[in-house]
């Protein structure tokens, strides 16, 4: 699956994970040493996210349910936590620095096919 920000006409990521269950929610990106540039992890449902235990920063961006992104995080820090967002029905987390390149924000469309 690929990502892309359908406002900005910008690529977010040509290599998305899904993690949709119980258990890959749970993990999401524990265990990594990092998100290579142009990967990236969409996790559904989720309206809020942590990065304790992680090794490296993330962007996250919240998505509606229409895939729109009503809250960003940039440069979410290790050992952080995310907002709550009770509009966020997904989040889509992508090495850090991408949200800014790709002028992603809120409001923007992203289609994950």
């Amino acid at each position: 699956m690929k990502a892309i920000d359908v406002t900005s006409g910008r690529e977010l990521a040509r290599a998305v994970s899904v993690a949709d269950t119980f258990v890959t929610r749970l993990k999401g990106l524990l265990g990594k040493n990092e998100l290579p540039q142009g990967q990236g992890l969409w996790i559904k449902p989720c309206s809020s996210v942590h990065t304790f235990g992680m090794k490296f920063s993330i962007d996250v961006a919240f998505l509606d349910g229409e895939q729109r992104v009503v809250a960003v995080a940039t440069t979410l820090s290790p050992n952080r936590l995310s907002g709550f967002h009770l509009k966020a029905s997904s989040v889509l987390e992508l090495p850090a620095g991408t949200l800014d390149a790709s002028v992603t924000v809120v409001g923007n469309r992203i289609e994950i096919t």
